[in-house]
């Protein structure tokens, strides 16, 4: 059974940086889009960005286009998220999550509900 779990995350002034990993394990198929998914309590989770392991595509909501960054280190079965310019509405939960190949055709739009595996979370909190 496919097992992800985050490190990283803190604190940080509005503008820093901070950068998360997820250590993945346990998946019998590299056929996966792994990716982080936040949420702020009472609020819907927010798909936030995705790495397909097999080939690298990446894809990222527009809330955080050009300030985070996805990687994949296939080597020690990690996916990084670099996150720049950090503003306080960046404040959530950030989980890491796992979706397969048979929501390849909607791996882009981000959908929380698509992700079948899901790590404990990690907080992130940014201050003005």
């Amino acid at each position: 059974e496919g097992k992800l779990v985050e490190s990283g995350g803190g604190s940080a002034q509005a503008g820093g940086s901070l950068r998360l990993s997820c250590t993945v394990s346990g998946f019998t198929t590299d056929d996966l889009c792994i990716g982080w998914i936040r949420q702020v309590p009472g609020k819907e989770r927010e798909g936030i960005s995705c790495i397909s392991i097999k080939d690298g595509t990446t894809y990222y909501a527009e809330a955080v286009k050009g300030r985070f960054t996805i990687t994949s280190d296939n080597a020690k079965n990690t996916v990084n998220l670099q996150m720049n310019n950090l503003r306080p509405e960046d404040t959530a939960k950030y989980y890491c999550a796992a979706q397969g190949p048979s929501f390849r055709s909607t791996w882009k739009f981000l959908l929380p509900y698509d992700f079948g595996a899901w790590g404990q979370g990690t907080q992130v909190t940014v201050s003005s």
